[in-house]
């Protein structure tokens, strides 16, 4: 990491199926005054305004929940990234629920527009659904469509309306029109929960997937090098970590959508320290932390900033 660290924090948490995720910012930084760590004085940071508020509108949309005020939270997150790209810092984007992923990866392309960009997506999901496709309607599960420049009408089973179709076309539309990621640019850690659908577009796309199995199989070393050198063609990587691709049986139940046997702590700090070891790696996003879900008082918190300060 070259530059300077600074903390974009979105509290946004309308694209999840489960209210919470908005404090998981805050559960960190009592997770920090816990560990008497500074972390969060050290670092200059950005709070990014919300629309949490919408929680209590009647929803409308079963499709696609709140799609039209996640596409404005994503047009925040975009600009705000964009900005602190622009000037040179490093982007810690903590946010609440994975929509917003879509608002950082426009935010990178809106500040490099010639540049191709690398993913690394550690999540127990695929988040490749569409409002066409999505069972649940919870824009969560959508952001990689959406930068990927996808529709899913092959896989459609919901007819949606033209509102929702056009919100979606605004959010495919941020940071540039056009696809924000090529597929054979996007690789998978800890996918472990998916619908049909996407297992058809993984397959049809050849998107490269490393289950947890694999990684420990294979050691994590090897798995890095691999990913870096499928990535050397890419100029900037960026990197996102939902907590769900923690295991939750080892960790705790504090995300949204938990699912067992994921990656342990210390797998997850060798994997990213692996791959910013790549001077490529200009932005990591951790997310869906939540604090109402957690069994174990503030456990997920607790891990994820140990991660994050192990990190940093």
């Amino acid at each position: 990491m070259k530059h300077r660290l600074k903390i974009i924090k979105n509290r946004s948490d309308i694209g999840a199926g489960t209210r919470g995720s908005d404090m998981g910012i805050d559960a960190l930084e009592i997770a920090a005054i816990n560990r008497e760590n500074d972390f969060f004085h050290r670092h200059p940071f950005i709070d990014v305004p919300t629309h949490n508020e919408t929680i209590y509108d009647k929803v409308n949309n079963t499709f696609a929940k709140r799609i039209n005020f996640v596409a404005e939270q994503c047009e925040r997150v975009c600009e705000v990234t964009a900005m602190v790209l622009q000037h040179k810092h490093f982007p810690l984007v903590i946010s609440g629920d994975h929509s917003s992923a879509l608002g950082t990866l426009a935010g990178i392309k809106s500040a490099f527009p010639e540049k191709t960009i690398g993913a690394i997506w550690m999540d127990a999901h695929a988040d490749l659904h569409t409002p066409l496709s999505s069972p649940s309607g919870n824009v969560h599960g959508m952001p990689l469509a959406a930068a990927l420049g996808y529709d899913n009408e092959k896989y459609a089973v919901n007819a949606i309306s033209k509102d929702t179709s056009d919100s979606w076309n605004q959010i495919k539309a941020l940071g540039g029109e056009g696809p924000k990621l090529k597929p054979e640019h996007l690789i998978y850690f800890g996918l472990r929960s998916t619908e049909e659908a996407e297992d058809r577009t993984i397959e049809e796309h050849q998107i490269r997937t490393y289950p947890v199995h694999e990684v420990r199989h294979r050691t994590i070393q090897t798995c890095v090098a691999e990913v870096l050198e499928s990535l050397s063609e890419v100029d900037v990587i960026y990197i996102t970590f939902d907590v769900d691709s923690l295991d939750c049986d080892l960790i705790s139940s504090g995300t949204g959508t938990p699912v067992s046997k994921g990656f342990d702590p210390e797998e997850i700090i060798t994997l990213i320290k692996g791959f910013m070891a790549s001077e490529k790696v200009s932005c990591l996003e951790v997310c869906e932390i939540n604090p109402l879900l957690d069994e174990k008082g503030n456990k997920m918190a607790e891990t994820a900033f140990d991660i994050i300060d192990a990190l940093f």
